[in-house]
């Protein structure tokens, strides 16, 4: 497919995000940035998120020596009994993290931001997730795989961590980390054209 338009500046070193971009044809340079992601106390999940996302996205334009292309910047986090779950320190957090969710319903919040010269946009996206019943041997056999070591909340949705999850209410993608609808939706509000879509 020949695919002329508008690139952005990704501010992030997600292959997720990278792989959803390319999924609906957004063509993008990666310029990461790195702020502090400490939670504030008591602190809601959708307002970090939100923060998170609105703060990639200003340190990325504080790179730049001109904003001559969008910036787009997100954020994800793992919610469940109001807390906050990031990404597991070690093994032994990611198996905590695992069993607090087992059998039960979680909410996963990611949040975009997509500044440019007319300013910053941010939307977010809210997607329940129900988690099956996991033994402390299933648990312990997907931590051994290595793969929930970069993932909020410790799985990935897209992986073997997908298998574990019984049910979803709401984004797949933005469980990925990426919501695309609210995505294509603010790249559209700044100029950047989504191939196959319109306002």
């Amino acid at each position: 497919m020949d695919i002329n338009m508008t690139r952005i500046y990704l501010a992030s070193r997600s292959p997720r995000r990278a792989e959803l971009l390319h999924q609906i044809g957004v063509a993008f340079v990666i310029i990461p940035s790195d702020i502090d992601e400490s939670v504030y106390n008591a602190e809601l999940a959708e307002d970090y998120v939100l923060r998170l996302a609105r703060g990639k996205a200003m340190a990325c334009c504080a790179r730049l020596p001109a904003l001559d292309m969008p910036v787009l910047a997100a954020d994800t986090t793992v919610c469940v009994d109001g807390k906050i779950l990031g990404k597991p320190e070690s093994d032994t957090e990611a198996c905590a993290m695992l069993a607090s969710m087992s059998g039960r319903w979680h909410e996963v919040h990611t949040a975009i931001a997509v500044a440019s010269r007319d300013g910053t946009e941010v939307a977010l996206s809210t997607t329940r997730v129900k988690m099956a019943a996991l033994s402390r041997d299933v648990i312990a056999a997907y931590v051994s795989t290595g793969e929930p070591r970069d993932k909020a909340g410790a799985y990935g949705i897209q992986g073997l961590g997908g298998t574990l999850i019984e049910r979803i209410e709401g984004s797949y993608s933005g469980v990925m980390g990426l919501p695309l609808f609210e995505t294509a939706k603010l790249l559209r509000n700044c100029g950047v054209a989504i191939p196959g879509t319109q306002d």
